[in-house]
């Protein structure tokens, strides 16, 4: 298991380093993935199942045994999926799942510019 943190982290350094305008996790450390959801993620691969795994950890980095996986991130009121592909590793699951929602602005009364 510990090679697999290794080499998750040698390949999001990578990403982290060419296309990241804010500062990166420390180089100490290996990146966050919530522990529950990197067990049932180990469990599923081992299994060889791809089922939908529901999750309230926003903060999880999205690491390269996830891809394939369908995730349901919570939003505050419900949880969205989110199919993992290639090019979401490295990023955090709340980056993909809004949690407010915009509603236009109501256009000002004709009364008020008589």
């Amino acid at each position: 298991m510990l090679i697999f943190f290794v080499d998750a982290f040698k390949y999001l350094f990578n990403i982290l380093t060419k296309n990241s305008l804010k500062m990166p996790r420390s180089l100490k450390k290996s990146p966050f993935v919530a522990y529950h959801l990197l067990k049932k993620v180990n469990k599923m691969n081992q299994a060889g199942k791809k089922d939908t795994i529901t999750t309230w950890s926003r903060s999880s980095t999205i690491l390269p045994s996830m891809v394939g996986f369908t995730i349901a991130v919570y939003n505050g009121k419900q949880h969205v999926p989110i199919f993992i592909s290639d090019q979401l590793v490295g990023h955090k699951l709340g980056e993909f799942v809004s949690t407010r929602n915009f509603k236009t602005h109501i256009k000002a009364d004709r009364k008020g510019k008589r």
